[in-house]
């Protein structure tokens, strides 16, 4: 379909893995379906596993795996939440949530999610970037850039 793990690849999704594995914020990458193609280390503090350890995950999986809930502590589905719009309506979305990883820890996060099209009418998948929000420090797994010895 879609996916990078699958028949043909969008360059688009490619290049959106390629990003996300190459930046310290945390992010991941779902194909046209909805189903999660990758995420990069960043995340994997806030799923509490590692990516090439689960592997591709649809999204009818995603509630099963990761128990989420709003702001305020309400279990919500990610199927129905403001997030699912980048894949069913092609839209941008944000929101804060609460997610429980597969490590058992819940931790607040705020999301933003945005499509991604190969042309201009060509929904490929979309990207999600996000941060921990309990302990204000920026993008969870990020530790702070060390000073350069002399500087």
């Amino acid at each position: 379909m879609g996916g990078l793990g699958s028949g043909q690849k969008s360059v688009v999704l490619i290049l959106a893995r390629e990003l996300a594995s190459n930046i310290a914020t945390p992010m991941l990458v779902l194909d046209r379906d909805g189903t999660l193609v990758f995420y990069n280390e960043p995340a994997e503090i806030v799923f509490g596993a590692r990516f090439d350890e689960i592997g591709e995950i649809a999204a009818e999986v995603w509630d099963s795996r990761w128990p989420v809930s709003d702001a305020d502590g309400n279990p919500i589905s990610l199927l129905e939440s403001e997030l699912a719009n980048v894949i069913i309506q092609h839209t941008p979305g944000h929101q804060p949530i609460r997610v429980q990883g597969l490590d058992g820890v819940q931790r607040a996060i705020e999301a933003t999610a945005f499509p991604l099209f190969d042309s201009m009418h060509t929904f490929v998948g979309a990207v999600a970037v996000f941060w921990q929000t309990e302990n204000g420090h920026g993008p969870a797994g990020a530790s702070p850039v060390p000073e350069r010895a002399g500087g």
